[in-house]
């Protein structure tokens, strides 16, 4: 599996050392329950989430970009920075990696040319904010990317940024980590770092594969 060998070389350090790469660590993501949904928020927003359960709290998101397009090669947060001891894709309820043929991956599929990385919790809040919208603007409701997601990266001048934390409510804690996905649309698998006790370490989410 070409995908998980290169994702142990560039990854299984506490850096990132690879001159095709550009590495920036941009804030935080708060985890309320340990469930990560790894998803397009605009087209799979029902999405469900890994089967490993992670850490609760904030933790570190970065960002590396492939430098030659400056486009958002790999999106990782880190639990801890504990010695990286395996790797595994990570998968949802009913997958089985052994089902896979050789290349294959189970990830998610990416049309509006975003991703996100978010707890089940905050899954639930974006779909009660949707589902909030659309009731009371009924036939002015014009999506929940434009009702939402669109002012974060865009504003009247065009691009603010390829990337934006955003919290679909007040009353809970939970942050979405959002971001342009690759060169757009595709299917992108997630891997997770695992410790020698089998607790998760990081979680890298591949768009383009640097080698």
């Amino acid at each position: 599996m070409t995908h998980l060998e290169n994702i142990k070389k560039l990854f299984s350090k506490n850096f990132v050392e690879n001159p095709l790469l550009e590495s920036f660590e941009v804030g935080k993501i708060y985890l309320s329950s340990g469930k990560l949904v790894a998803c397009d928020p605009v087209i799979t927003n029902d999405m469900q989430p890994f089967t490993t359960e992670f850490p609760k709290g904030n933790f570190s998101v970065l960002l590396h970009k492939e430098r030659e397009s400056n486009c958002v090669a790999y999106a990782e947060i880190i639990f801890s920075n504990t010695a990286v001891s395996e790797w595994e894709m990570a998968v949802t309820a009913g997958q089985n990696v052994k089902d896979l043929a050789e290349e294959e991956v189970f990830g998610y599929p990416v049309e509006s040319g975003m991703g996100c990385l978010m707890d089940a919790d905050t899954q639930n809040s974006l779909n009660e904010l949707e589902k909030r919208l659309y009731h009371s603007k009924g036939a002015d409701f014009m999506g929940i990317y434009e009702e939402f997601f669109h002012e974060y990266f865009f504003d009247e001048k065009g691009a603010i940024d390829q990337y934006a934390f955003l919290k679909p409510a007040d009353e809970h804690p939970g942050t979405i980590f959002a971001f342009e996905t690759g060169y757009g649309e595709g299917f992108y698998a997630s891997y997770i770092a695992y410790d020698k006790d089998h607790q998760p370490v990081k979680i890298i989410t591949e768009f383009i594969e640097i080698s």
